[in-house]
């Protein structure tokens, strides 16, 4: 028997002059490190860093979902909308819950559409962070695929993103953590994965506000995946060369959801990025 040291809660913030109540895990204690997971999954991506005592010995690790997702439910009212997320309501949701939580400063590390509204957050509001590590990350990737496919009567969501981000998983990945990834994916709620798609594929803002980041305020690591086929290593070291002081790593036999998919291929390069965020 073994109980792991990940504990969950909830925490109501407001965002557009309404509540969020949202759903958030944490371990570990010292520097904070605000996790952001990617379209159409939620916070289980980050469960092995969470778990892992090298990194919570001196950080507290602190995942959340974004309404919609995992356990965070739609807002009041959502059965009469279409869900598409914005990156200003992305901003301003992350922004509440560094303040719900009482985060001083927090390093901020998110994942694909995570790493993307980190460099719009490091652009726009880096004085609320000490730090920004960007995972599969880039300016902008219009879509190679089709995102109503994953909102139609005819087909289901869940399935076809996962079959989608599949391609995205490197060969390396353990078979077990490959289709727990996927799994989330197949659980995604109907349309979250289009909504969050349609953000992350359309919205092409970041690209003239890379200027407007200053690593010598808080530095910014971009990770990237040899095997990602959405953000390639060229991709990201595209945005990487038009932030000044911006470093970056390649991992050799690591895809779009190192975390979660490798995660004993990922640990050494997160903690490198943790080292790099300098002092608090």
């Amino acid at each position: 028997m073994s109980i792991e040291p990940i504990t969950g809660r909830y925490v109501t913030v407001d965002v557009g002059g309404s509540p969020r109540r949202i759903y958030f895990e944490e371990a570990g204690e010292g520097r904070p490190v605000l996790c952001l997971h990617t379209a159409g999954a939620d916070t289980r991506q980050w469960r092995h860093l969470m778990n892992d005592a090298e990194i919570t010995a001196a950080h507290r690790l602190i995942a959340f979902d974004m309404p919609w997702h995992g356990k965070s439910l739609p807002p009041e009212g959502f059965q009469t909308e279409e869900y598409l997320l914005t990156t200003e309501v992305y901003i301003e949701t992350v922004l509440a819950v560094v303040e719900g939580l009482e985060l001083h400063r927090p390093i901020l590390a998110g994942c694909s559409m995570g790493g993307r509204i980190a460099l719009q957050l490091a652009a726009l509001h880096a004085e609320a962070f000490s730090g920004f590590i960007a995972i599969e990350a880039s300016d902008f990737q219009p879509a190679w695929y089709d995102i109503d496919w994953f909102h139609r009567p005819d087909a289901h969501g869940g399935e076809m993103g996962a079959a989608l981000v599949s391609a995205n998983i490197s060969p390396y990945a353990p078979e077990a953590e490959r289709w727990n990834t996927l799994w989330m994916f197949m659980m995604s709620g109907p349309g979250v994965f289009r909504g969050d798609l349609g953000f992350y594929t359309r919205d092409e803002s970041l690209i003239g506000r890379l200027g407007q980041i200053d690593t010598a305020e808080t530095p910014v690591h971009f990770l990237v995946g040899a095997y990602d086929l959405t953000c390639t290593p060229e991709d990201a070291k595209r945005t990487a060369d038009q932030i000044p002081g911006a470093t970056l790593a390649v991992m050799d036999e690591l895809g779009h959801f190192p975390m979660s998919e490798h995660p004993e291929g990922f640990q050494p390069f997160f903690v490198d990025a943790l080292a790099r965020m300098g002092s608090a």
